[in-house]
Protein backbone atom coordinates (compact mmCIF):
# COMPACT_ATOMS: atom_id res chain seq x y z
CA UNK A 1 0.00 0.00 0.00
CA UNK A 2 3.03 2.41 -0.21
CA UNK A 3 2.49 3.37 -3.50
CA UNK A 4 -1.52 4.28 -3.05
CA UNK A 5 -1.51 7.92 -2.81
CA UNK A 6 -3.39 8.93 0.52
CA UNK A 7 -3.56 13.11 -0.52
CA UNK A 8 -4.88 14.68 -3.39
CA UNK A 9 -5.69 18.52 -4.10
CA UNK A 10 -9.12 18.10 -2.98
CA UNK A 11 -8.39 16.79 0.71
CA UNK A 12 -8.78 19.73 3.21
CA UNK A 13 -6.33 19.22 5.94
CA UNK A 14 -5.56 21.51 9.04
CA UNK A 15 -6.87 24.75 9.76
CA UNK A 16 -9.07 24.66 6.28
CA UNK A 17 -12.34 26.21 7.70
CA UNK A 18 -10.07 28.61 9.20
CA UNK A 19 -8.07 29.72 5.82
CA UNK A 20 -11.29 29.92 3.59
CA UNK A 21 -12.80 32.53 6.16
CA UNK A 22 -9.78 34.43 5.82
CA UNK A 23 -9.80 34.53 2.33
CA UNK A 24 -13.16 35.46 2.00
CA UNK A 25 -13.00 38.32 4.62
CA UNK A 26 -9.73 39.59 2.49
CA UNK A 27 -12.13 39.51 -0.43
CA UNK A 28 -14.84 41.07 1.41
CA UNK A 29 -12.44 44.35 2.85
CA UNK A 30 -10.88 44.72 -0.62
CA UNK A 31 -13.88 45.10 -2.53
CA UNK A 32 -15.23 47.73 0.40
CA UNK A 33 -12.00 49.17 -0.24
CA UNK A 34 -12.48 49.72 -3.59
CA UNK A 35 -16.23 51.08 -3.29
CA UNK A 36 -14.73 53.89 -0.88
CA UNK A 37 -11.90 54.34 -3.24
CA UNK A 38 -9.28 54.08 -0.21
CA UNK A 39 -6.94 51.58 -2.81
CA UNK A 40 -3.58 52.79 -3.49
CA UNK A 41 -4.19 52.89 -7.26
CA UNK A 42 -7.17 54.70 -7.07
CA UNK A 43 -5.63 57.48 -4.20
CA UNK A 44 -2.66 57.53 -6.84
CA UNK A 45 -4.53 57.99 -10.12
CA UNK A 46 -6.77 60.58 -8.29
CA UNK A 47 -3.28 62.57 -6.85
CA UNK A 48 -2.07 62.77 -10.01
CA UNK A 49 -5.32 63.40 -12.28
CA UNK A 50 -5.68 66.80 -10.05
CA UNK A 51 -2.30 68.39 -9.47
CA UNK A 52 -1.05 67.68 -13.27
CA UNK A 53 -4.22 69.80 -14.12
CA UNK A 54 -3.41 72.47 -16.66
CA UNK A 55 -3.65 75.55 -15.32
CA UNK A 56 -3.59 79.22 -16.88
CA UNK A 57 -0.82 81.42 -15.94
CA UNK A 58 -1.34 85.05 -16.19
CA UNK A 59 -0.66 87.43 -18.51
CA UNK A 60 1.41 89.99 -17.65
CA UNK A 61 0.61 93.74 -17.66
CA UNK A 62 3.39 95.82 -19.55
CA UNK A 63 5.99 92.91 -19.22
CA UNK A 64 5.86 93.05 -15.54
CA UNK A 65 5.33 90.85 -12.41
CA UNK A 66 2.08 92.15 -10.32
CA UNK A 67 0.73 90.86 -7.31
CA UNK A 68 -1.52 88.17 -7.58
CA UNK A 69 -0.35 87.02 -10.94
CA UNK A 70 -0.13 82.84 -11.17
CA UNK A 71 3.47 82.50 -12.62
CA UNK A 72 5.89 79.20 -12.73
CA UNK A 73 9.49 79.79 -11.31
CA UNK A 74 11.40 78.14 -14.16
CA UNK A 75 15.59 77.30 -14.26
CA UNK A 76 16.70 76.55 -17.71
CA UNK A 77 20.57 76.13 -16.49
CA UNK A 78 22.22 73.55 -19.23
CA UNK A 79 20.75 70.32 -19.66
CA UNK A 80 18.62 70.32 -15.94
CA UNK A 81 15.90 72.93 -16.53
CA UNK A 82 12.62 72.58 -14.49
CA UNK A 83 10.54 73.98 -12.32
CA UNK A 84 9.67 74.12 -8.83
CA UNK A 85 6.92 71.67 -8.25
CA UNK A 86 4.85 70.39 -5.14
CA UNK A 87 6.28 66.99 -4.43
CA UNK A 88 3.35 65.27 -2.60
CA UNK A 89 2.92 62.05 -2.14
CA UNK A 90 0.19 59.82 -0.50
CA UNK A 91 0.62 60.67 2.57
CA UNK A 92 0.59 64.52 1.89
CA UNK A 93 -3.16 64.11 0.79
CA UNK A 94 -5.54 64.73 3.10
CA UNK A 95 -9.14 62.34 3.89
CA UNK A 96 -12.78 63.70 3.39
CA UNK A 97 -15.24 64.08 0.47
CA UNK A 98 -12.80 67.03 -0.81
CA UNK A 99 -9.58 65.57 -0.19
CA UNK A 100 -6.56 68.56 -0.39
CA UNK A 101 -2.99 68.97 0.01
CA UNK A 102 -1.76 68.73 3.74
CA UNK A 103 1.32 70.37 4.91
CA UNK A 104 4.52 69.97 5.54
CA UNK A 105 5.07 69.11 2.00
CA UNK A 106 8.37 68.93 0.39
CA UNK A 107 9.36 70.49 -3.17
CA UNK A 108 11.51 69.24 -5.80
CA UNK A 109 12.48 69.93 -9.31
CA UNK A 110 10.05 68.91 -11.53
CA UNK A 111 11.18 68.23 -15.27
CA UNK A 112 8.17 69.45 -16.79
CA UNK A 113 7.39 73.06 -18.20
CA UNK A 114 4.26 72.66 -18.31
CA UNK A 115 1.32 74.94 -16.05
CA UNK A 116 0.04 72.94 -13.99
CA UNK A 117 -1.66 72.75 -10.28
CA UNK A 118 1.81 71.37 -9.09
CA UNK A 119 4.18 73.98 -10.39
CA UNK A 120 1.78 77.44 -10.33
CA UNK A 121 2.37 79.82 -7.53
CA UNK A 122 0.38 83.01 -6.95
CA UNK A 123 2.54 85.81 -6.10
CA UNK A 124 1.25 87.30 -2.80
CA UNK A 125 2.04 90.06 -1.01
CA UNK A 126 3.17 90.88 2.49
CA UNK A 127 2.93 94.66 3.04
CA UNK A 128 0.01 95.51 2.02
CA UNK A 129 -0.18 96.21 -1.60
CA UNK A 130 -2.75 95.37 -3.92
CA UNK A 131 -3.33 93.13 -6.78
CA UNK A 132 -2.15 94.26 -9.53
CA UNK A 133 0.51 96.24 -8.43
CA UNK A 134 3.78 95.52 -9.97
CA UNK A 135 6.32 93.07 -7.87
CA UNK A 136 9.57 95.22 -7.95
CA UNK A 137 13.30 94.58 -7.11
CA UNK A 138 14.16 94.14 -3.30
CA UNK A 139 10.56 94.34 -2.04
CA UNK A 140 9.06 91.15 -0.08
CA UNK A 141 6.67 88.82 -1.18
CA UNK A 142 5.13 84.86 -0.64
CA UNK A 143 4.84 82.45 -2.78
CA UNK A 144 1.36 80.38 -2.82
CA UNK A 145 0.00 77.49 -4.62
CA UNK A 146 -3.38 77.84 -5.66
CA UNK A 147 -6.63 77.43 -3.59
CA UNK A 148 -8.70 73.96 -3.46
CA UNK A 149 -6.78 70.56 -4.23
CA UNK A 150 -3.32 72.32 -3.46
CA UNK A 151 -4.08 74.06 -0.28
CA UNK A 152 -3.23 77.26 -0.39
CA UNK A 153 0.20 76.27 0.56
CA UNK A 154 3.37 78.63 1.41
CA UNK A 155 6.45 78.18 0.00
CA UNK A 156 8.87 78.29 3.19
CA UNK A 157 12.46 78.01 4.23
CA UNK A 158 14.42 78.25 7.36
CA UNK A 159 17.89 77.68 9.03
CA UNK A 160 19.14 74.09 8.77
CA UNK A 161 19.69 72.14 11.63
CA UNK A 162 20.76 68.30 12.49
CA UNK A 163 17.89 67.70 12.25
CA UNK A 164 15.41 69.87 9.76
CA UNK A 165 17.56 69.84 6.60
CA UNK A 166 17.65 68.60 2.54
CA UNK A 167 17.35 65.07 2.52
CA UNK A 168 20.50 64.48 -0.06
CA UNK A 169 22.84 67.63 0.35
CA UNK A 170 22.33 68.11 3.88
CA UNK A 171 21.77 72.34 3.06
CA UNK A 172 18.78 74.49 3.82
CA UNK A 173 15.39 72.89 3.58
CA UNK A 174 12.43 74.50 1.37
CA UNK A 175 9.10 73.28 1.84
CA UNK A 176 5.43 74.05 1.58
CA UNK A 177 3.62 74.90 4.97
CA UNK A 178 0.10 76.28 5.58
CA UNK A 179 1.01 79.74 7.72
CA UNK A 180 1.73 82.61 6.20
CA UNK A 181 4.73 84.47 8.15
CA UNK A 182 8.17 85.85 8.11
CA UNK A 183 9.55 82.39 6.98
CA UNK A 184 7.83 82.49 3.98
CA UNK A 185 9.50 85.85 2.57
CA UNK A 186 11.18 85.68 -0.43
CA UNK A 187 12.65 88.90 -2.45
CA UNK A 188 13.73 89.28 -5.94
CA UNK A 189 16.63 90.54 -7.02
CA UNK A 190 19.01 90.70 -9.97
CA UNK A 191 21.48 88.73 -11.35
CA UNK A 192 23.94 90.59 -12.32
CA UNK A 193 25.50 92.14 -8.66
CA UNK A 194 26.73 94.69 -9.83
CA UNK A 195 23.78 96.28 -11.13
CA UNK A 196 21.46 95.42 -8.33
CA UNK A 197 21.50 98.63 -6.50
CA UNK A 198 20.69 100.60 -10.32
CA UNK A 199 17.71 98.50 -10.24
CA UNK A 200 16.23 98.21 -6.86
CA UNK A 201 12.66 99.68 -6.50
CA UNK A 202 12.09 98.73 -10.28
CA UNK A 203 9.38 96.39 -11.59
CA UNK A 204 10.86 92.76 -12.09
CA UNK A 205 10.25 91.86 -15.76
CA UNK A 206 8.91 88.86 -16.65
CA UNK A 207 10.96 86.00 -18.71
CA UNK A 208 14.13 87.26 -17.05
CA UNK A 209 16.98 85.53 -15.11
CA UNK A 210 16.25 87.12 -11.09
CA UNK A 211 17.57 85.70 -7.92
CA UNK A 212 14.49 84.75 -5.46
CA UNK A 213 16.23 85.41 -2.03
CA UNK A 214 14.77 84.28 1.10
CA UNK A 215 13.98 87.21 3.52
CA UNK A 216 15.23 85.62 7.29
CA UNK A 217 18.19 83.39 5.95
CA UNK A 218 19.48 85.42 3.21
CA UNK A 219 20.00 82.27 1.17
CA UNK A 220 19.29 82.01 -2.47
CA UNK A 221 16.80 79.66 -4.04
CA UNK A 222 18.59 77.18 -6.06
CA UNK A 223 18.08 73.18 -7.92
CA UNK A 224 20.74 70.86 -7.37
CA UNK A 225 20.94 68.65 -10.92
CA UNK A 226 23.47 66.19 -8.78
CA UNK A 227 20.96 65.41 -6.40
CA UNK A 228 18.21 63.28 -8.08
CA UNK A 229 14.90 62.46 -6.01
CA UNK A 230 13.09 59.49 -7.38
CA UNK A 231 9.28 60.80 -6.86
CA UNK A 232 5.90 59.75 -7.99
CA UNK A 233 6.73 61.51 -10.58
CA UNK A 234 9.82 60.13 -12.11
CA UNK A 235 13.44 61.47 -11.58
CA UNK A 236 13.19 65.09 -10.70
CA UNK A 237 15.93 67.44 -8.60
CA UNK A 238 16.73 68.64 -5.01
CA UNK A 239 15.69 72.61 -4.45
CA UNK A 240 17.54 74.14 -1.83
CA UNK A 241 17.92 77.50 -0.47
CA UNK A 242 21.89 78.21 -0.81
CA UNK A 243 23.59 80.92 -2.73
CA UNK A 244 25.89 78.96 -4.67
CA UNK A 245 28.55 81.95 -5.83
CA UNK A 246 31.67 81.69 -8.94
CA UNK A 247 35.01 83.10 -9.05
CA UNK A 248 34.25 86.66 -9.90
CA UNK A 249 31.52 86.52 -6.36
CA UNK A 250 27.85 86.40 -8.39
CA UNK A 251 25.40 83.69 -8.23
CA UNK A 252 25.56 80.55 -10.64
CA UNK A 253 23.12 79.27 -12.85
CA UNK A 254 21.77 77.12 -10.45
CA UNK A 255 20.62 80.21 -8.76
CA UNK A 256 18.70 82.18 -12.03
CA UNK A 257 15.21 81.55 -12.34
CA UNK A 258 12.39 82.58 -14.63
CA UNK A 259 8.97 83.66 -14.00
CA UNK A 260 7.21 82.95 -16.46
CA UNK A 261 3.73 83.62 -17.11
CA UNK A 262 1.16 83.59 -20.39
CA UNK A 263 2.95 85.59 -22.39
CA UNK A 264 6.24 84.34 -21.43
CA UNK A 265 6.21 80.65 -21.02
CA UNK A 266 6.38 79.72 -24.59
CA UNK A 267 8.96 82.35 -25.28
CA UNK A 268 11.11 80.62 -22.38
CA UNK A 269 10.27 77.64 -23.78
CA UNK A 270 11.07 78.06 -26.76
CA UNK A 271 14.34 79.60 -25.84
CA UNK A 272 15.29 76.43 -24.04
CA UNK A 273 14.60 74.83 -26.82
CA UNK A 274 16.56 76.73 -29.48
CA UNK A 275 19.56 76.98 -27.10
CA UNK A 276 19.35 73.25 -27.01
CA UNK A 277 18.69 72.92 -30.79
CA UNK A 278 21.28 75.20 -31.68
CA UNK A 279 24.13 73.36 -29.60
CA UNK A 280 23.03 69.96 -31.82
CA UNK A 281 23.18 71.55 -34.70
CA UNK A 282 26.55 72.94 -33.61
CA UNK A 283 28.26 69.80 -33.00
CA UNK A 284 26.23 68.44 -36.40
CA UNK A 285 27.42 71.05 -38.50
CA UNK A 286 31.00 70.89 -37.07
CA UNK A 287 31.26 67.23 -37.90
CA UNK A 288 29.71 67.58 -41.47
CA UNK A 289 31.62 70.12 -42.42
CA UNK A 290 34.89 67.92 -40.87
CA UNK A 291 33.77 65.31 -42.93
CA UNK A 292 33.48 67.33 -46.16
CA UNK A 293 36.81 69.50 -45.83
CA UNK A 294 38.39 65.73 -45.06
CA UNK A 295 36.60 64.73 -48.74
CA UNK A 296 37.23 67.78 -50.66
CA UNK A 297 41.46 67.70 -49.48
CA UNK A 298 41.16 63.91 -50.84
CA UNK A 299 39.02 64.75 -53.88
CA UNK A 300 41.74 67.79 -54.36
CA UNK A 301 44.85 65.57 -53.90
CA UNK A 302 43.52 63.04 -56.20
CA UNK A 303 42.75 65.60 -59.16
CA UNK A 304 46.55 67.36 -58.33
CA UNK A 305 48.27 63.93 -58.78
CA UNK A 306 46.27 63.35 -62.34
CA UNK A 307 47.33 66.79 -63.49
CA UNK A 308 50.98 65.82 -62.80
CA UNK A 309 50.89 62.70 -64.27
CA UNK A 310 48.94 63.84 -67.22
CA UNK A 311 51.79 67.04 -67.94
Amino acid sequence: MAHVRTYRPNVRVGNWREDVTLEEDTLKDFLERKERGELMVQKTGFLKENILEQVSLSVSQGGAVCFGDVVMLANVSGDNSCSISIDADLTSLGEGPSPAIQAPCGVSGGRSLQPCTRNAFIISSVDGSAEGEPLRFNQSFALRTSSGFAGGLYLTSDHKTFQKCAKKSRLQEVIMEQQANFLSWWKVLHNDPQERLEHEGLPVPTNSKVIISHCKTNQALAVLGQHILWTLYGKEYEVTAHTFLDSHKAERDINHWLLLTADSAGAGLDRTQTEQAMAGLTVLDRTQTEQAMAGLTVLDRTQTEQAEQAR
